[in-house]
């Protein structure tokens, strides 16, 4: 395959980064992968185990030169990054993100952004429990959905550039408004960790069941909850301070069907309950038929499998 970029630049090399990397080798997309994090541990991993061409002690150094620049570090930081990347970026460049909040990451970044340098906000819904260099592996984004989030007036050109390589890392690729984008994962992904957040915290605080006793009998139900509660906190921090209207309002319309639901069970209504766990088992089949899960019994996450 003929290259898509000829180098690209990744900022962060945690879980998403590095299944980033690792993709671009298997479809031999990209000329050279340039890396650079924060921490100095992170660094030396990264060179231990071959994740990118070169890693950089300095982020300038990893940029310079490069044809897309990804930022995959916390939502909280990406306008500062942007504001200490700008000016080695070359013209023409394309910066991309992984955030998983758009509408606050496009008012952080554009500022920052540099006369001629294009920026295309971007959100791979992909991801394990699982954080830092060493958890990627190159068939994270098979069949998953990655949403591109362009900014008014961008660059059509950067916008299919970006795409067709998103596509070949695996994606199924597709456009949405930033507002929109940030209400869609408030429903798929913020709430849900927020409420297995919650769970896991109920369970250490409920003084009658012992840690030993929800340890031992964790069925699936609440296995699962614990799996999701186990992602990384300052991302998940920066995500509910910057999603903060969108994830409200789906936190409001939960705690009134939750209300709805603790009726149901205090009249004794069968009937509701049946039929709201009904209609909530098909949307279920509908993800599965989808081809966004499975119906395996471990869900098809296995963690993280090493290239």
């Amino acid at each position: 395959m003929a290259h898509i970029y000829d180098r690209v630049a990744l900022i962060g090399l945690g879980l998403i980064a590095s299944s980033m990397f690792w993709a671009m080798r298997r479809g031999g997309i990209v000329a050279e992968v340039t890396g650079f994090a924060r921490s100095a541990e992170t660094r030396d991993t990264a060179r231990e185990i071959g994740l990118c061409d070169v890693v950089y002690d300095d982020i300038i150094d990893a940029v310079r030169d490069a044809d897309l620049v990804v930022l995959c570090v916390p939502v909280g930081v990406m306008g500062s990054v942007m504001q200490q990347i700008a000016g080695a970026l070359k013209p023409g460049a394309t910066v991309t993100d992984v955030g998983s909040v758009k509408r606050d990451v496009i008012a952080q970044v554009l500022p920052h952004l540099p006369e001629g340098v294009h920026f295309v906000a971007g959100h791979p819904l992909a991801g394990t429990e699982h954080s830092g260099p060493r958890s990627g592996f190159a068939e994270l984004f098979d069949n998953r959905w990655c949403l591109l989030v362009p900014a008014e007036g961008s660059d059509p050109e950067a916008i299919a550039r970006l795409r067709a390589y998103w596509e070949a890392l695996g994606s199924n690729v597709e456009e949405m408004e930033a507002e929109h984008h940030d209400l869609v994962v408030a429903v798929t992904s913020h709430a849900p960790h927020l409420i297995a957040y919650t769970m896991v915290g109920v369970a250490d605080d409920l003084r009658r069941v012992t840690d030993g006793e929800v340890i031992k009998y964790s069925a699936g139900g609440f296995r699962d909850f614990t799996r999701i509660a186990a992602s990384d906190p300052t991302m998940w921090r920066d995500v509910f301070l910057t999603n903060k209207d969108a994830t409200l309002e789906i936190l409001g319309r939960f705690t009134e069907e939750l209300f709805a639901l603790q009726r149901a069970i205090r009249q004794g209504d069968g009937d509701h309950l049946h039929a709201y766990f009904t209609r909530t088992r098909a949307i279920r089949r509908g993800i599965i038929e989808a081809g966004q899960d499975t119906d395996a019994q471990d869900f098809g996450r296995g963690g993280g499998r090493k290239p």
